[in-house]
């Protein structure tokens, strides 16, 4: 028993260390889009095919100890849990290397406006993103579930930042390009926050083994004892 608990928590520190890669290219991507730095954008590309490879890896290892090890109770809810964690890190990864190359694109364009919101955007998802990990950590149900919260606010970002765009699109259509790409990455953006989301809903469910998607908790007491 002793051997799986060491198994597991080496996968738990894959599953980190997946996490800090992903951040990273958050980070490194909208920086490069706001710094219209090259290198950043280039190196968030390089490191692409590092997440997925990790993806890969955690995934046989998650495969291996269903199969040899036959978990029950937490030990699986982790297993699942992490399954589905790692599919949302490395979609998050693929999203960051698409700010990315819209960070490319627009260094051949002049900025359609000082950015505001999408740094912004930035910000708070690479909040929900951290929030969402160190939860996972210390088993932390309740800061998981303020991720949730989150994302109101990240959506209603991403709309002033359509209506902004879209408005400055018609003042000036020789913008256009350039506000398509800065719409992307907002949408870019929001699709990270609704994976911090799941994330934070995986870990609900692993720590208090209870479904909270759908807005299930406004019908479940998360007071309830862990198994």
């Amino acid at each position: 028993m002793r051997h799986f608990t060491v198994e597991l928590e080496e996968l738990n520190q894959k599953l980190l260390q997946m996490g800090g890669l992903v951040e990273s290219a958050i980070h490194r991507s909208v920086r490069s889009l706001v710094e219209q730095d090259r290198d950043l954008a280039e190196q968030v590309i390089r490191d692409e095919p590092q997440i997925n490879r990790m993806e890969m890896e955690i995934d046989g290892l998650v495969t291996r100890l269903l199969a040899l090890r036959q978990p029950v109770a937490r030990d699986l809810r982790f297993l699942t849990s992490v399954l589905k964690i790692n599919t949302d890190l490395e979609r998050i990864g693929d999203l960051a290397q698409h700010i990315a190359e819209r960070s490319l694109s627009l260094m051949h364009h002049p900025l359609v406006k000082p950015m505001v919101d999408i740094p912004k955007m930035a910000s708070l998802v690479q909040a929900m993103l951290l929030k969402c990990l160190d939860a996972f950590v210390h088993e932390d149900a309740a800061l998981a579930r303020s991720v949730l919260i989150s994302d109101d606010e990240v959506d209603a970002l991403r709309d002033a930042v359509y209506g902004d765009l879209l408005e400055t699109m018609q003042r000036d259509p020789g913008v256009v390009p350039a506000a398509v790409d800065l719409i992307f990455v907002a949408r870019n953006l929001e699709r990270i926050g609704d994976h911090a989301t799941n994330i934070a809903e995986d870990v609900v469910f692993l720590v208090k083994g209870i479904d909270v998607r759908h807005h299930a908790e406004d019908h479940t007491d998360l007071s309830m004892p862990r198994e």
